[in-house]
């Protein structure tokens, strides 16, 4: 009796192990990160503020009810480039040899072989890594007329002697991830192709590389975004979404049950221009189903994160899967038919994509992983996508350097509610074209003008300041910055920005 009873208990034991293991393994994490997006284009976000609900993101908004959603989140920059490459590294764009980005999809890559990115601290922990969609980075392509030399494109000027079936070097693959299928500037500009694990992945059967220009464009119904270029001669905005979302689940289905987690970092194409929405995905009809092709693309785009959720669970590892969703800029304000409609992008904020206000940087931010952190809970802690890094660093259990991830705060400690808020005195922000700084801390909003004519970005003027700790100036109308009473707060701001900035003192925490 005494002999079973210790057998029995063994048992009870063992279940028990069983089930510590499962909870304590490492998680599958996946990022993904939307194209333009802002915090009104999600449905769940706009009706915190009881706004219009033009199009429901019933997708979305599950994430945003089965975890945290964030309401102080904002994207390192106003632009997508800049914003990209603080997201990759963990720093901010300051740091970068380009920090007012890499716009081309030839150009020299900001990002090093030894510097830390997503897909390497990954690697590090011991995940298959696997990248989809917008790079945005800069990429190497080699000429037509020396496969050994290094194809740069030359301002405006059209791009031909460049050999676009291949990737060479700089692209996702050499960046620290195993599998990849990337476009190296989106939908928007050349090369206007789609790439697998560095190869040119033609759209159909009879493709062939061609000159994508202006009568093409408009003779499949889209407008030419930025310049002419070379690409697939059945090149088709439309399909992209498709092949992104499809080739995602593939990789869930093929990674969920192998021995090593999978870290996925998504960048969707959803919501940038050109605005050509799939007809249908996954049974859904999207194309010509809302007001706008602008709203037409967000619904794709919920779509998408409906189809990775669904072969999380069918392959039964959601539960132990941390997602993020988050956008790399402010919303777009682009059409009539979406103004029409009383669609609001920025919500209630002021400004748009490429704007220092609080709609050109404001971002949407959802956290899910259902062992860890728990449901329906919201976090008024401000938060860079830089802090992305750090934290799935934290969640695959890897320890980073001082020297790496220079800006990433981890929110794991967040997430779990082992603190309410990170301990961050400020946050630093880039705008866009207009070459704007912003640093916020205890809700105050200082704007600085870095002078255009000024390659050192030394010279800088504060323009603006916004309290934004009140719901009456929320839209940033009014700019305390000639106001006397604030002359101190201003002076203590622009001097924070300066000393963090010129000092390259560490403003993160692994």
């Amino acid at each position: 009796m005494k002999f079973k009873l210790v057998v029995f208990s063994a048992i009870l034991m063992g279940i028990a192990f069983s089930s510590e293991a499962q909870i304590t393994k490492k998680p599958n994490i996946i990022v993904v990160l939307a194209d333009d997006v802002g915090v009104g284009d999600i449905s769940h976000f706009r009706k915190l503020h009881k706004g219009k609900i033009v199009l429901e993101t019933p997708n979305i908004d599950t994430l945003a009810s089965e975890g945290m959603y964030f309401t102080q989140a904002h994207a390192p920059a106003a632009l997508c480039a800049t914003s990209r490459y603080s997201i990759m590294t963990g720093n901010n764009n300051y740091r970068s040899p380009n920090p007012w980005g890499v716009w081309s999809g030839y150009a020299k890559s900001s990002i090093s072989k030894e510097q830390l990115t997503l897909g390497r601290v990954m690697q590090k922990a011991n995940y298959k890594t696997a990248f989809f969609g917008k790079w945005h980075l800069g990429t190497d392509f080699a000429t037509k007329s020396d496969a050994n030399e290094v194809f740069r494109a030359a301002g405006k000027k059209l791009s031909l002697n460049v050999d676009i079936t291949k990737i060479k070097d700089f692209g996702p693959n050499q960046s620290g991830f195993d599998y990849s299928v990337t476009l190296p500037s989106g939908i928007q500009n050349e090369p206007y192709s789609i790439y697998e694990n560095d190869k040119w992945l033609p759209l159909k059967n009879n493709s062939k590389i061609a000159l994508i220009d202006k009568v093409y464009m408009e003779s499949i119904g889209a407008v030419m975004d930025k310049k002419s270029g070379l690409g697939d001669s059945n090149w088709m905005p439309s399909d992209i979404g498709s092949i992104l979302a499809n080739k995602a689940v593939k990789y869930i289905s093929d990674n969920a049950k192998k021995e090593n987690p999978f870290f996925m970092y998504y960048c969707s194409q959803a919501v940038h221009t050109p605005h050509m929405a799939a007809a249908e995905l996954n049974g859904v009809k999207i194309a010509g189903t809302t007001p706008s092709k602008h709203i037409d693309m967000i619904k794709e785009l919920d779509v998408q994160v409906g189809m990775m959720v669904a072969a999380l669970k069918k392959q039964g590892v959601y539960d132990n899967t941390l997602i993020i969703f988050t956008s790399d800029n402010g919303g777009l304000h682009v059409d009539g038919e979406t103004w029409n409609a009383r669609h609001e992008p920025s919500d209630i904020y002021r400004g748009a994509k490429n704007d220092p206000y609080e709609g050109g940087h404001r971002v949407p931010f959802i956290a899910v992983w259902p062992n860890q952190i728990k449901p329906n809970q919201v976090s008024e802690a401000p938060l860079l996508g830089s802090d992305i890094l750090a934290t799935i660093a934290a969640a695959g259990n890897y320890k980073m350097a001082n020297t790496e991830a220079l800006d990433s705060y981890n929110l794991l400690p967040i997430l779990q509610n082992k603190e309410k808020k990170h301990q961050r005195n400020h946050i630093m922000i880039q705008g866009g074209t207009g070459k704007e700084v912003i640093i916020i801390e205890d809700g105050w909003k200082l704007i600085i003008q870095i002078d255009k004519k000024d390659k050192t970005n030394a010279k800088r003027t504060p323009i603006a300041l916004f309290d934004l700790n009140t719901n009456e100036t929320e839209d940033e109308r009014f700019n305390f910055i000639n106001n006397k009473k604030y002359q101190k707060k201003i002076q203590k701001l622009f001097n924070s920005y300066n000393h963090t900035r010129d000092s390259k003192i560490i403003t993160g925490l692994h």
